[in-house]
């Protein structure tokens, strides 16, 4: 059987490191071309030392022709860049992970329009929001992916069984917390060790990027969905996952909400419903969501927990492509979380 020949687009990154590791040891895939711009003609293992051992290959300054999809590691405005700046053929799946194309008009369309060669491919390319528990699908029918974020995973996967049985009539408030890899690999004053180490932070709240795709998502399963979102993200003191407390008034007894949660997520191979408290060490390292549930005075509390740079980002795309191309979703995400 012929290998899906995979590129890599910004592969120097945090999520570019994520997607090789993954591909390295997928069953269905060959790695077509590593670019980087940053490091081109150096061996994976300069950048990403812990593949030191696993492999000899050298990232690329471009791209190869030939490649079934591409994977596009790069920051927010990049990808967008990056289309218009070449002439892809027309085949080539994007499954981008940066913001860009996220609230396109067309994002939920799965009709192939994937663009002609010579044509600003940005505007002419249709892309599918590539969250499985929402679009599975749409996805497997997809020729552009637009990734969803990872707070966005976390927060829409605590929401969307309320939202599909239109449960959602009072204000959603949400508090969230990201390791330090949420931001990139870029050095920022808010990610030096020095300022992170021991501490927490506020940003962006009420007004997170990602709150734009959450409540189109949340309006897709319930058209009426018009309630407020109140959502203060959180710089956290560790490196990598993300917990989310998402609470709303709800009818609900707890035994109702987890029959509810349950039966949506009996399908999703990557998502789970502990009756048990939960904590990220558990998802660090995985593809999976783990959410839990509790009822206390007329309140439903999700709280919700992944790894950012896998199922909020690497692992998800993954997961994307393998439906694209009708493989096991799970295919190359058998990924075990380290306990301690």
């Amino acid at each position: 059987m012929n290998k899906i020949k995979a590129g890599i687009v910004g592969s120097a990154g945090y999520t570019g490191g994520e997607m090789i590791r993954i591909l390295l040891n997928h069953p269905d895939v060959q790695i077509h071309f590593i670019q980087s711009s940053s490091s081109p003609g150096k061996y994976l293992y300069e950048v990403h030392t812990d593949l030191l051992g696993d492999t000899e290959l050298k990232f690329d300054a471009g791209m190869k022709p030939g490649a079934d999809v591409i994977f596009l590691c790069v920051g927010h405005g990049d990808a967008r860049k990056f289309l218009d700046a070449n002439n892809l053929e027309p085949t080539v799946r994007i499954i981008d992970l940066s913001q860009d194309f996220r609230l396109e008009p067309a994002m939920f369309l799965a009709e192939d329009q994937s663009g002609k060669a010579g044509e600003n491919q940005s505007e002419t390319r249709n892309f599918t929001y590539g969250l499985p528990a929402l679009n599975r699908s749409a996805i497997r029918q997809a020729r552009n992916i637009a990734n969803p974020g990872c707070f966005a995973t976390a927060i829409q996967l605590a929401l969307l069984p309320l939202a599909s049985c239109s449960l959602l009539k009072e204000d959603i408030h949400i508090s969230a917390v990201t390791g330090s890899t949420g931001a990139g690999q870029s050095l920022a004053p808010s990610s030096h060790f020095t300022w992170r180490e021991n501490n927490l932070s506020v940003y962006k709240a009420f007004t997170h990027q990602h709150l734009g795709e959450i409540k189109r998502s949340l309006k897709q399963l319930q058209p009426d969905f018009n309630v407020a979102v109140n959502f203060i993200p959180y710089r956290g003191d560790f490196t990598r996952g993300i917990i989310a407390s998402v609470y709303t008034k709800s009818d609900l007894s707890y035994e109702q909400a987890f029959e509810l949660y349950t039966s949506y997520y009996e399908s999703d191979p990557f998502t789970w419903v502990s009756a048990s408290p939960i904590d990220l060490k558990q998802v660090v390292n995985t593809n999976k969501v783990f959410l839990s549930l509790q009822k206390q005075d007329g309140k439903l509390l999700i709280i919700s927990i992944l790894d950012n740079l896998l199922k909020g980002a690497s692992g998800q795309a993954v997961e994307n492509m393998n439906l694209m191309f009708d493989k096991d979703e799970r295919a190359g995400l058998n990924l075990k979380a380290i306990a301690f």
